[in-house]
């Protein structure tokens, strides 16, 4: 059995340090016992970006805000559907992710992060929902609408996150979440925020196979 390599470890502003593991030709991020992510799994993250930009429609030049950056599967995944006009800012609260991206995984991550219409903003995402305005939100921090990776992402799921997430969004914007697994009061949540909401379930593999995991699009009327 191939064991697992630790590459690094990453401090988490307000939570526990993420690790980056490689067993064999893939990669892992860990916090604590929990995989965040892996190399092996990347379609429900790709859906997150591919089924939000569908929804969006052909509105010109849409401005996309991605948080976080993870592994890149949801940045590359817009990048290659959206035209030449288009701008995602990636929200990374975690320096050493993009590091990751350009070191270690500079094979997976490719010219993404190189991309002009690219730009890297380090901080909390819910300071860049608060200062900017978007045609589309899009969330992957935490395994569900909970803070798991730390405490103060609880902000972004409360139903004052939530109304800020909407001040933020052009009209007919979408705000997507991902999550590992439903969850009936976030969905209830979102209505109440003004929101007409569409939960999907999509597989965690490429190929269609895997666990389902869900995806809530949440379009501000």
């Amino acid at each position: 059995m191939t064991p697992r390599e630790l590459l690094d470890t990453a401090p988490v502003p307000g939570g526990a340090p993420l690790r980056l593991f490689r067993h064999g030709r893939d990669h892992i991020i860990m916090l604590d016992r929990n995989e965040l992510m892996n190399t092996r799994m990347s379609g429900s993250e790709e859906a997150l970006a591919t089924m939000t930009i569908a929804r969006l429609g052909a509105r010109p030049a849409p401005h996309l805000l991605i948080g976080g950056y993870g592994m890149g599967f949801t940045l590359r995944a817009a990048l290659a559907v959206l035209r030449h006009d288009a701008r995602i800012t990636v929200a990374e609260l975690v320096p050493q992710i993009v590091d990751w991206a350009r070191g270690p995984m500079a094979e997976l991550t490719g010219d993404c992060l190189d991309d002009p219409r690219v730009a890297i903003r380090f901080g909390d995402v819910a300071d860049a929902i608060d200062t900017g305005r978007y045609d589309a939100i899009l969330l992957d921090v935490d395994n569900g609408p909970d803070g798991v990776v730390r405490d103060a992402n609880d902000r972004l799921y409360t139903r004052a996150g939530l109304d800020r997430a909407r001040a933020a969004l052009t009209p007919g914007g979408v705000l997507a979440v991902w999550s590992a697994g439903d969850d009936a009061a976030f969905t209830r949540r979102l209505g109440e925020a003004g929101f007409a909401v569409d939960e999907v379930s999509v597989r965690a593999r490429s190929n269609g196979k895997g666990p389902r995991h869900v995806i809530w699009f949440a379009r501000r009327r």
